[in-house]
């Protein structure tokens, strides 16, 4: 990456670097698949914790004035948890780490783990095709070198609005997995939800499959836009005090992912709320029910504004790390096989 006043992805290349190593396309995929691959191993826990209290409804919606959102959800308002034996056990959680432990004590580490696969398959390349397509399109923007923190806000947006609309299904199928269940007495597995997703593509068409690519794109374009601009301005400060390498690139993508991810949470609350609930609702029901805007209205009014920031914490915790990680081994490996990335 680069300081704010040449905004770039490019790593200077060490002493002895040579211009015969490997293509500098095949480097960034190299570097961008092994970082998300990390990441994903690492960070699932937290994504599925987060997932969890998300579809959890707040203590607010067990009051008279609920509305029918909450009961969609989780007629009980728990957090469906099941032991190693297959036994379900219904818990109400007050926190991540509250979150965190009943999990790992009912369900062990396979449940903190659970949809991993899928995340594997969706992350992986998701976040190769997402790095080199913003790095391709940053260096093609036509005010590049006039406007440096315009530049990578905009190569964000688009990036991500590309790769977003690409992995929506895929997206979809891993919320599911790690969702509370609609029915407590029947935990998700990958051929129950597969099941599901069949079912609905054959009742409401191809497109339900992207249901909830909406709220997606409100979380994930702006949350690109703002970290890659808040990147690179943080960086090109840390550059200027003489802090270079991987560590200033993980400072500068933990910080500037975790102010990204405190802004779009809501967002964030909106897509997991929708793709959940399509399972509990009937197909004219999610029309009504899940647009956008009028599901963040009924949330708000059943269960307070606090409901659209549920799961900050190990959101937060995800996205810190996992903002450092990517970025981190993106630069270092580059910088490890040698190869330079040309503007």
């Amino acid at each position: 990456m680069a300081t704010s006043t040449s905004v770039s992805t490019e790593i200077s290349e060490p002493s002895g670097s040579s211009s015969k190593g490997i293509h500098p396309l095949a480097a960034k995929t190299i570097a961008a698949a092994a970082g998300a691959t990390l990441t994903a191993l690492t960070m699932t826990p937290f994504d599925v914790i987060k997932t969890r209290m998300q579809t959890q409804p707040s203590s607010h919606s067990s009051s008279s004035g609920a509305g029918p959102l909450a009961s969609r959800l989780n007629t009980a308002a728990v957090v469906c948890v099941w032991d190693r034996q297959g036994v379900k056990h219904s818990e109400r959680v007050t926190s991540f780490w509250d979150a965190a432990r009943k999990v790992w004590k009912m369900e062990g580490v396979r449940g903190l783990w659970k949809g991993v696969g899928t995340t594997l398959v969706i992350a992986v390349p998701a976040s190769t095709l997402y790095m080199v397509t913003y790095d391709n399109l940053r260096r093609s923007m036509p005010f590049h070198e006039s406007y440096a923190l315009l530049t990578p806000l905009f190569a964000g947006v688009l990036a991500r609005t590309m790769v977003s609309s690409i992995s929506s299904p895929l997206e979809l199928l891993r919320t599911r997995l790690q969702a509370t269940p609609s029915d407590p007495n029947t935990p998700h597995t990958l051929k129950s939800v597969l099941g599901g997703i069949r079912v609905m593509a054959k009742r409401d068409g191809v497109r339900s499959l992207w249901r909830g690519l909406g709220p997606t794109l409100w979380r994930d374009v702006p949350f690109s836009g703002l970290y890659w601009a808040g990147y690179e301005t943080i960086k090109g400060r840390l550059r200027k005090k003489g802090f270079e390498g991987s560590g200033a690139a993980f400072m500068s993508g933990a910080v500037s992912g975790t102010t990204a991810a405190m802004i779009t949470l809501p967002f964030d609350v909106l897509k997991t709320r929708k793709q959940a609930l399509q399972e509990a609702v009937s197909y004219v029901q999610s029309s009504r029910s899940t647009a956008t805007f009028p599901l963040l209205r009924e949330i708000v009014r059943t269960e307070g504004p606090k409901a659209l920031f549920a799961g900050l914490t190990p959101r937060i915790a995800k996205i810190a790390p996992a903002c450092g990680i990517m970025i981190a081994c993106y630069e270092g490996i580059e910088r490890y096989i040698d190869v330079r990335i040309l503007d």
